[in-house]
């Protein structure tokens, strides 16, 4: 049963087509991002891989190690030391370097070897969670989550199945950014004063700051994947 709202009528969005070139065949939009690209090799020794990027920012900026020995105050015999990952330096030694070169202490650390984590689901293992307004015969099924990562994005994917009707579907609006992808089932989605009709293959890309959710349960039972994204500064 549809959702009853005060809103003005909504209307029925349509598929926005791909563009086409002159030819009649759609045009492909480069990615900005190279899914397949391999980023430096980490170093499993600290001292190296601080030395590594030290010689790096300096050979960046052009300058000489007896530049940057008068820069920092730091004789050569030790700046040749660091860059040759032989010596771990202090603290105050980063500082100095940091300021001279210009970048952040952090900075030096970028080639450390760091665990990454992963979460693998078995399939019908996924945590099941219950979000605001929950009803009966509503199933959230939440298939993964890493928390603080290097990425500074938060990603929830969850799987949802409804298997009845209800009178009443809640209207959801958070942060961030949301796909949905039908697996089984018919629905009415709204997003703002948008309605998008859904079935399985159909996906559904969205800024969550706008009211959305299944307006109308067309056929059930019904299973999608939800897949929310927003900054860690924002979590809990």
């Amino acid at each position: 049963m549809a959702k009853k709202s005060s809103d003005p009528k909504p209307r029925v969005a349509a598929a926005k087509p791909l563009p086409k070139a002159g030819d009649g065949r759609a045009i492909r939009t480069p990615l900005t991002q190279n899914p397949h690209a391999i980023r430096d090799t980490r170093e499993k020794v600290l001292e190296v891989a601080i030395g590594r990027e030290v010689r790096a920012f300096r050979k960046k900026l052009g300058i000489t190690v007896a530049d940057l020995a008068v820069a920092t105050d730091i004789s050569l015999g030790m700046l040749s030391k660091i860059e040759n990952g032989i010596t771990s330096p202090s603290l105050t030694t980063l500082q100095a370097l940091s300021r001279a070169l210009g970048v952040p202490v952090t900075a030096f650390f970028r080639r450390f070897e760091e665990e990454r984590s992963a979460v693998f689901v078995k399939a019908g293992e996924g945590l099941d969670v219950e979000r605001r307004g929950t009803r009966a015969g509503h199933q959230y099924n939440l298939l993964g989550h890493i928390g603080s990562n290097t990425s500074g994005v938060v990603v929830e994917p969850y799987l949802i199945t409804l298997t009845e009707d209800s009178d009443v579907f809640p209207t959801f609006q958070h942060e961030g950014m949301e796909f949905l992808y039908m697996l089984e089932g018919e629905v009415v989605y709204r997003h703002g004063s948008n309605l998008y009709p859904m079935k399985p293959g159909d996906s559904l890309f969205f800024d969550a700051d706008a009211p959305h959710g299944p307006e109308k349960l067309t056929r059930l039972p019904m299973r999608y994947l939800s897949i929310i994204c927003y900054p860690q500064s924002s979590a809990g």
